[in-house]
């Protein structure tokens, strides 16, 4: 309920100052276990990313954010669960892989942190490891103008996002070379969609 609440404010919200177009939003599966993985220049993509769709979206969440009793609560009952920087987070690694064992969505930004100025940064192997121990589809996702949010000159910037078609790994799963192409893969797909629709 808390979940399904915020989701249409979000909606109204994105909408109503931020002129929200959403595209391709036809190629995320409305069931079934599937990795969402966009680019992040901002706090306010993973509501955006996820509002627009008809199923719960879990993130992976720097822990630092369950530190504060109240706002750990609330992103838990958003599906969040935490994840250390700096390295490979097995246990956060577990907790994914079980997300899409259970049939359900997973939000990814491959880079693995924020881009501050935009530009894409180059991916890490995470989203190609994952995508490659389940066999889930990877949708890649384009999100543009949230890094002018709020920003003197650009208030209320016109946003974007785009869903693209689905990718899969087929390669083999204990390649470390062939799991960084695919995430790179998922981060090329999103730098066209966004040249495409910027």
């Amino acid at each position: 309920m808390f979940y399904a609440i915020l989701r249409v404010l979000f909606c109204l919200y994105f909408k109503l100052f931020f002129r929200a177009e959403i595209i391709g939003r036809e190629n995320m599966p409305r069931e079934g276990a599937v990795i969402l993985a966009a680019n992040h220049m901002s706090n306010w993509d993973p509501p955006f990313l996820a509002c627009f769709l008809f199923r719960p979206v879990s993130y992976m969440a720097k822990v630092e954010l369950f530190k504060n009793p109240i706002f750990g609560a609330a992103i838990t009952k958003c599906h969040a669960f935490p994840v250390k920087r700096g390295g490979a987070d097995k246990s956060a690694i577990k907790t994914a892989v079980n997300v899409l064992k259970e049939g359900r969505c997973l939000g990814l930004f491959p880079e693995g942190t924020r881009s501050r100025d935009g530009h894409l940064k180059k991916a890490e192997a995470g989203v190609g490891l994952i995508a490659a121990l389940t066999k889930a589809p990877v949708v890649p996702a384009a999100i543009l103008g949230t890094e002018r949010m709020f920003k003197a000159g650009s208030f209320f910037p016109k946003l974007k996002l785009i869903y693209g078609s689905p990718l899969r790994f087929e390669g083999n799963q204990k390649n470390k070379e062939e799991l960084a192409q695919f995430s790179q893969r998922v981060m090329d797909e999103i730098a066209a969609m966004k040249k495409n629709f910027s």
